[in-house]
C-alpha cells in the first residue's frame, strides 16, 4: 500500500517535470524563432510605428492696414530639448558645467547643480530626448543658445532640438480685434482670419518625427517637406481712423452706459471700410470687442427714423411732382394713420417736407407715404426691392446677416404695416446696409458693394487685387437725389442733428431713434443711431453710428450717437490735406522780417543763410570756425557779411552774440565755469575778451531776446450751437471781431471785449445799467467843441473797422473765455 502511494507520487512530480521541461522547451523554442526568423520583420514594425511622417504646419500670412502696418502676424517661439545620445563623450564632459551654468541662469528655475545632475543622468542613460524647460523662447534667445557649450556643436553632435512654435500677434492690442478676428483649434472662428483662411494658412509641410520616451523627436533625414507660408491680406483699415472711432465709441458707451455700439466709416468713391468699431458690454461692465455688430445677425435691428430717407426716396420716385415745399398737417403730435396711431417728439403743426425729414416726423412720413402707396402697397415695396435693401450685399467678411424687407406677400403683412415700415420698423437691417444705402446718395446715385480687404499678396507680388464693385449704377433720379441731399443737410442745419453742426465743414445726416422689440412688444428702451456723410458738398467719407439701449437719461440718436459722428468727422477732416487747402487759401501770409542771427558756427551760419535765400559773402576768411556778422542791418536788408570771431588759445573769447549751447561749448571746452541770467542771446560778459584763462574760473553771461516776442493767438469762444469740443485745427482765419466778441445768453456773467461803438462813446464793457430817473434829463445842444469831439471819435472809430487792428501790449491782459450757453436740440 505504501509503496503504491510513493510510486504514485514520484509518477505525478515526473509528469510535472515534464510538462514545465516542454512547456519551456515551447518559450524557448518561439523566442528563438521571433528572435532569429522573424527579427527584421517585426524590428520593421515597430520602426515603421516609431518613425512616421508628421505635417509641419505653415508660417501664417499676415494681415495689413491700408498703409501696411502689420494688424496681425506670426511670431516664431521654441520650445527647448535635447538629445543626449547624440553628443559625444569629450564634447560632453568639456562643456557640461559651463552648459548647466547657463541654462540655470537663463530660465531661473533650478540651480546649476540641479541642471548638471540632470544632463548627466540623462547622458548617463543614453535618453534621445528630454525637454530641458518648458518656457517658450524668442528667436533671438533661440540664436543665444545656439552659441553655448555642447549646443553649438553640429545637429548631430550637440544634441540641441528647438521645437517651433508660432504665436499669433498683434501689434496694436484690442485695436479692431473682432475685424481681424480669429480661429480656433477646431477651425472655428471669425473676422478675417476665418474668412481669409485658405489664403492665411498656407501649405503645412512634412517631415519625419521619431516617438522616443518624453516626447517626439524629428528625425533629419533630408526626405522633409518645406511648408508654404501663407499669403499676406491688405486690408483698407486706417489704423489712425479705426483708433478714433473706437475711442470716440467708447467714451459714448460709457457716458450713455450703454449695452454696445458700432461705428463704421467708408468712403464714398471706393466702398472701402476705413473703420469699424465693434464694442459691447462684458460681464464685468467693461467694453470689450465682442461680436462684429457692423453687420452680423446681432446687429441686425429694425432701423428708426434713418429709414425714412429710403421712404422719402420711394416718395420722390414715384411721384415727381412732390416738391420740398408742400405741405404736410402733422396736428398737434398724435394722430391716426394708416390704421394705427403715430406720434412724434413734439407738435409741429403744418409743416413742410423739407421740415418733415428735418424735424423726423413720423406722422409726417407716414402720412405722406399713405397718402400716395396705399392704393397699392405693393408699389412701395417693390421701391425698395429697387433699391436693394432685401438683398445682402456680398460683403467679402463671412457672417452678413440677411436683410428683412416684408412685402404684401408675407404672412404678416397688415393694413397698418405699410405706414410702420415707413418709419423704420417691421423690417430689419444691419448697420453696414443701412450705410450703403447712405452711401449711394452720396456717391451721385451710384451704389458699390463695401470692401475691408483691397489685395492678397505674397511678399511683394500682388496675387489678387479687388476693385470697386458697383452694385447699382443708379439708384434713383437727379432730380430725387438733389431733394434727398437737402433734406439731410437741413438735418444738421436746422433738424434734429444741428448740435453737431460744425463751422468749417457740412454734414449731411439723419437721426434714428428706434424702441426696442423684446418678448413680443415694444419696451422702453431704445436703439439711437446717425448715419450721414461729410464734407456735404463733396463727400469724401460716409459714416454710421449706433449706440444700443443707452441708459443715462439720454434716449434720442441726437444725443447719444450723433456726437460720436461728429468727432469721428472732425478728425477725419483734421487728417484730409485736401480739405485743408480752402482754410489755407484764406489765411493771410505774415510777412516778416528774416530772423536776426548775430554770431556763431561758420558753417551753421551759412546754412541758414543758404536756405534763406539771403545773398552776400557768407564765407569768413581764414578758415576760422567762429564767426559773427558784420552788421545788425545786413540781415533786414536780406544781405549778409560775416567775419570773423577770433578765438586766442588761453585767452576769453568774445561770447557776445551767441546763443547759450555755443556760448557753453566755447568757454566750457577752454576750462571755464559757466553761470547764465537770463533768457535768449549773450548780451554781456562778466570777464572781458582778451583777459587770460585760469581755469576753473567763473565767467558770468547775460542773457537776453534777440528779437520781439510773438503775441501768442487769442483763443476764440466756442460757438452757442454744441457742447462738443470744436476742431481747433480748423479754425477759419477771417474770423470776425464782432462773432468773436459775441455776449453770452441766460444772465451768464462772461468778460467781454467792448465794442467800437462802446469804446467810443466810453462805455465800459461790464458796467451795470443805471436806473431811470423819474424825469427825463434835459438834453442840452451840442456845442462847437463836443461836435468836434464827436467828429474826431467817429473817425477813430472808422479806423478801427478796417482789418488792420493794432498789435496787441506786452502788459495787455487777455479776455477771460466764457462758457457759452448750450441750446440742446
Amino acid at each position: 500500500m505504501k509503496g503504491s502511494v510513493k510510486k504514485s507520487i514520484v509518477t505525478r512530480v515526473r509528469l510535472a517535470f515534464l510538462g514545465v521541461a516542454v512547456f519551456s522547451s515551447a518559450i524557448f523554442w518561439k523566442a528563438t524563432k521571433i528572435q532569429f526568423q522573424e527579427g527584421a520583420k517585426w524590428r520593421a514594425l515597430e520602426q515603421e510605428r516609431r518613425i512616421s511622417y508628421q505635417a509641419v504646419p505653415a508660417t501664417r500670412g499676415n494681415i495689413y492696414s491700408d498703409n501696411e502696418s502689420i494688424m496681425a502676424t506670426s511670431l516664431p517661439f521654441y520650445r527647448v530639448a535635447w538629445d543626449p545620445g547624440v553628443v559625444e563623450d569629450g564634447v560632453f564632459k568639456a562643456g557640461i558645467d559651463s552648459l548647466a551654468w547657463h541654462l540655470s541662469h537663463f530660465f531661473g528655475d533650478r540651480s546649476v547643480q540641479e541642471y548638471r545632475r540632470r544632463l548627466v543622468n540623462a547622458h548617463s542613460a543614453k535618453q534621445r530626448y528630454i525637454r530641458l524647460n518648458s518656457r517658450q523662447i524668442n528667436f533671438q534667445e533661440k540664436k543665444l543658445m545656439a552659441t553655448w557649450p555642447v549646443f553649438r556643436e553640429k545637429r548631430n553632435r550637440g544634441g540641441a532640438i528647438f521645437e517651433k512654435v508660432d504665436k499669433r500677434f498683434r501689434p496694436f492690442g484690442g485695436l479692431a480685434q473682432r475685424t481681424i478676428g480669429f480661429v480656433n483649434e477646431d477651425h472655428h472662428g471669425a473676422g478675417l482670419e476665418y474668412t481669409f483662411e485658405q489664403s492665411l494658412a498656407g501649405k503645412a509641410g512634412e517631415a519625419l518625427f521619431e516617438r522616443v520616451p518624453g516626447g517626439i523627436k524629428p528625425v533629419y533625414d533630408g526626405t522633409e517637406i518645406k511648408p508654404l507660408p501663407g499669403y499676406d491680406v491688405k486690408t483698407t483699415l486706417d489704423i489712425n481712423l479705426q483708433d478714433v472711432a473706437e475711442n470716440a465709441l467708447y467714451k459714448s458707451l460709457v457716458d450713455n452706459n450703454a449695452q454696445y455700439g458700432c461705428v463704421i466709416l467708408m468712403e464714398v468713391a471706393t466702398g472701402e471700410i476705413k473703420a469699424v468699431a465693434n464694442l459691447g458690454k462684458a460681464s464685468d461692465d467693461t467694453y470689450k470687442e465682442d461680436y462684429n455688430y457692423a453687420f452680423a445677425d446681432q446687429g441686425r435691428t429694425e432701423p428708426g427714423s434713418t429709414f425714412k430717407l429710403a421712404s422719402m426716396m420711394a416718395l420722390f420716385e414715384a411721384h415727381p411732382e412732390l416738391t420740398l415745399d408742400d405741405m404736410v398737417d402733422t396736428g398737434n403730435g398724435r394722430m391716426y394713420v394708416g390704421g394705427a396711431v403715430k406720434s412724434d417728439s413734439h407738435g409741429y403743426g403744418r409743416i413742410t417736407v423739407q421740415q418733415v425729414f428735418e424735424k423726423s416726423s413720423n406722422i409726417g412720413v407716414a402720412k405722406l407715404v399713405d397718402k400716395y402707396f396705399s392704393g397699392n402697397p405693393t408699389e412701395y415695396t417693390d421701391y425698395l426691392k429697387k433699391f436693394g435693401l432685401d438683398k445682402p450685399l456680398g460683403f467679402q467678411m463671412t457672417g452678413e446677416a440677411l436683410p428683412y424687407v416684408k412685402d404684401t406677400k408675407d404672412r404678416s403683412w397688415s393694413r397698418t404695416s405699410l405706414t410702420t415700415m415707413s418709419i423704420g420698423y417691421e423690417l430689419k437691417l444691419a448697420p453696414l446696409q443701412t450705410l450703403t444705402f447712405y452711401n449711394a446718395v452720396a456717391n451721385g446715385g451710384v451704389k458699390v458693394q463695401p470692401m475691408i480687404v483691397r489685395e492678397i499678396k505674397q511678399a511683394d507680388q500682388v496675387l489678387q487685387h479687388n476693385e470697386t464693385k458697383v452694385l447699382n449704377p443708379k439708384i434713383c433720379s437727379d432730380a430725387t437725389l438733389a431733394k434727398l441731399k437737402s433734406m439731410m443737410e437741413g438735418v444738421v442745419t436746422a433738424g434734429t442733428a444741428r448740435s453737431i453742426r460744425p463751422k468749417d465743414y457740412s454734414i449731411a445726416g439723419k437721426t434714428g431713434t428706434a424702441w426696442k422689440f423684446k418678448n413680443g412688444q415694444y419696451t422702453k428702451t431704445y436703439s439711437t443711431s446717425f448715419c450721414g456723410y461729410f464734407p456735404a458738398d463733396k463727400p469724401k467719407y460716409s459714416c454710421i453710428v449706433v449706440v444700443d439701449s443707452p441708459r443715462n437719461g439720454r434716449i434720442y440718436g441726437a444725443d447719444v450717437a450723433a456726437p460720436v459722428f461728429r468727432e469721428v468727422a472732425d478728425k477725419c477732416m483734421a487728417r484730409d490735406l485736401l480739405s485743408q487747402r480752402p482754410l489755407l487759401a484764406k489765411a493771410r501770409l505774415n510777412k516778416s522780417h528774416v530772423p536776426l542771427v548775430r554770431a556763431g558756427m561758420q558753417d551753421e551760419l551759412a546754412l541758414v543763410c543758404q536756405k534763406l535765400g539771403l545773398v552776400g559773402n557768407t564765407q569768413a576768411t581764414g578758415g576760422e570756425e567762429w564767426v559773427r556778422g558784420a552788421s545788425d542791418t545786413a540781415f533786414h536788408a536780406r544781405t549778409v557779411a560775416l567775419v570773423v570771431n577770433p578765438v586766442r588759445p588761453n585767452r576769453v573769447p568774445l561770447a557776445r552774440g551767441l546763443s547759450l549751447r555755443d556760448a557753453l561749448f566755447l568757454l566750457e571746452n577752454r576750462g571755464l565755469h559757466v553761470k547764465a541770467v537770463g533768457s535768449g542771446r549773450v548780451r554781456e560778459q562778466s570777464l572781458a575778451p582778451g583777459t587770460p584763462i585760469k581755469r576753473g574760473d567763473l565767467i558770468t553771461l547775460t542773457l537776453e531776446e534777440s528779437g520781439p516776442r510773438i503775441a501768442a493767438p487769442v483763443a476764440l469762444p466756442e460757438p452757442e450751437h454744441t457742447d462738443l469740443a470744436e476742431n481747433k485745427l480748423l479754425v477759419p482765419v477771417d474770423m470776425e471781431p464782432a462773432k468773436a466778441r459775441k455776449s453770452f445768453a441766460d444772465g451768464e456773467k462772461a468778460h467781454v471785449q467792448p465794442t467800437v461803438a462802446e469804446r467810443s462813446a466810453g462805455v465800459k464793457p461790464n458796467a451795470k445799467p443805471s436806473k431811470p430817473s423819474a424825469k427825463p434829463a434835459a438834453t442840452a445842444k451840442p456845442t462847437a467843441t463836443a461836435a468836434a469831439k464827436a467828429a474826431d471819435k467817429s473817425k477813430e472809430a472808422d479806423k478801427q473797422k478796417e482789418p488792420r487792428q493794432p498789435a496787441p501790449s506786452k502788459n495787455a491782459k487777455k479776455p477771460a473765455p466764457a462758457k457759452p450757453a448750450v441750446r440742446r436740440a
